[in-house]
């Protein structure tokens, strides 16, 4: 048996190897798919989360060592640059600094900064506590006592009556907190206003909405659900050769990473995708995924502004995702809509016919075509 050749990756390669690891990918797939050897894949994973560098000069012990140093000073200096700024302070002040950065920085080296007894803080922050959990309790019991339809209004007037004086920016974060929401509270979908992409790249896609081959094209779009009384986003990555749905995520957030997840969560070798099609949101023009784009030199498509035409396959299937899989349904969490959508996208793969493929599902479709070009 030859010897394995030796073959050369790029810092950045290894970087989104590992980045598909950390959003998703087994290390077995990727081991597979990218026919690297486990140690090589190991030590990538190990030297990305310690020194973020995969170098072998940043990987020493000693300059590890000295790196942490670094860092700790570093830490120590803007802690004593933004815990300076209340030194002449009243005492209440310098007591509200210190807890609200108490998760950052040394408690004890926070009053020696501002000249605060420890003993001091710590019976002034015992009795904050102490005063904002009565308040917790006293909403909690309103809100229960009322049937659960009472919002920040009503419960700011009862604890009036009680005699406590509470803000409804108060009331209503400690409500959150608690995941205490009226009934008369309707979550309705705002849009997250971002900033248009105004990049140079053209519609090369230019609406050819049939491919000849397997991943040739593939087109994305976000759209959102409700999960218990919060809007989540959901990704989704379409071949438009068979329409399958071959990458998918959703998580709370618009943004970079919930599309880097679908990204992660394909099979087979990011390589193989040709051309990249989406619409000109800011989270998929965004230095995350162009370093996906150059790593895997996949073509990259947008839309014209305010055409959403140009990315038509990508809008039918969120229509049918709304229609068959959002509407009707209500996912109490996150897990539980991750779930659930992996089922869906299982069935929508597998089983669920498409006109446009003549009554096929997206797999058989691709079965049978393949089948034809052998």
């Amino acid at each position: 048996m030859g010897k394995r050749e030796r073959r050369s990756f790029t810092d950045e390669f290894k970087r989104q190897m590992v980045q598909l690891y950390e959003n998703g990918k087994t290390r077995a797939d990727i081991l597979k798919e990218y026919d690297l050897s486990a140690s090589a894949f190991d030590r990538w994973v190990k030297q990305s989360r310690t020194t973020g560098s995969f170098k072998e000069k940043d990987n020493r012990t000693e300059e590890q060592n000295e790196l942490l140093a670094l860092r700790k000073e570093i830490q120590r200096l803007k802690m004593e640059n933004d815990i300076f700024k209340a030194s002449s302070a009243d005492l209440r002040t310098k007591i509200t600094v210190i807890r609200q950065n108490a998760h950052k920085y040394s408690v004890s080296a926070m009053c020696t900064i501002l000249q605060v007894n420890r003993s001091t803080y710590y019976y002034e922050n015992s009795q904050h506590s102490s005063s904002e959990d009565e308040v917790e309790q006293a909403i909690i019991r309103i809100f229960e006592e009322n049937q659960r339809v009472y919002g920040t209004r009503k419960i700011k007037a009862i604890l009036q009556k009680e005699g406590k004086t509470v803000s409804r920016r108060r009331i209503g974060r400690l409500m959150k907190k608690n995941g205490l929401v009226s009934a008369y509270t309707i979550a309705q979908y705002k849009p997250q206003k971002s900033p248009c992409n105004d990049s140079a790249i053209q519609n090369e896609l230019n609406r050819e909405f049939t491919k000849d081959e397997p991943l040739e094209a593939v087109v994305s779009d976000l759209t959102y659900v409700r999960v218990a009384n919060k809007w989540h986003y959901i990704c989704l990555l379409v071949d438009l050769f068979n329409r399958e749905i071959i990458g998918y995520s959703c998580g709370p957030n618009k943004d970079a990473a919930l599309v880097y997840r679908a990204f992660a969560s394909v099979k087979g070798d990011l390589r193989q995708i040709q051309l990249f099609h989406t619409d000109r949101g800011s989270e998929f023009a965004n230095r995350t995924i162009g370093d996906v784009i150059r790593t895997f030199n996949i073509k990259r498509s947008l839309s014209m502004k305010g055409c959403p035409y140009d990315n038509a396959v990508a809008e039918a299937t969120f229509k049918l995702i709304k229609t068959e899989f959002v509407k009707n349904r209500r996912f109490e969490s996150l897990p539980q809509l991750k779930q659930e959508l992996g089922a869906y996208v299982k069935w929508f793969n597998e089983t669920r016919i498409h006109s446009t493929l003549g009554y096929l599902s997206p797999l058989v479709y691709k079965q049978e075509a393949l089948k034809e070009s052998v």
